[in-house]
């Protein structure tokens, strides 16, 4: 409840869609740090194929709390795929909630997903 509050002011103090992604991703890590929130930004996830750890990692936007794992998207439409980025992030995470927070929607609410791990599969 208290990342979507945010989410919501956040919107609202920006005046609403129209801009990038990573001005509303670092907004939203202020609003939620105000709040006195733990958040840390960009954490970089472990990929293991075969057993073998890749290069490339995944890159969460934000982490709250060390448990919800939140993207930040700023797009017309959400698209089934950020659900699917985020629910393979909750799974490599070994994190059971994501929250896709779309800014380019208005009004927010409707862009604003949960994800379950476990819940959808």
């Amino acid at each position: 409840r208290r990342v979507v509050d945010s989410a919501l002011e956040v919107q609202r103090a920006m005046g609403g869609p129209g801009l990038l992604e990573s001005v509303y991703e670092d907004a939203l890590a202020e609003e939620l740090t105000s709040r006195r929130l733990t958040v840390r930004r960009q954490l970089p996830g472990p990929i293991v194929y075969k057993g073998r750890q890749l290069e490339l990692a995944l890159r969460l936007d934000l982490l709250v709390e060390e448990l919800a794992i939140v993207e930040c998207k700023a797009v017309a439409k959400l698209s089934d795929v950020s659900a699917n980025q985020t629910l393979t992030y909750l799974r490599c995470s070994d994190r059971r909630l994501g929250l896709i927070i779309n800014f380019g929607q208005r009004p927010l609410r409707q862009g604003i997903r949960r994800v379950v791990k476990g819940l959808d599969e």
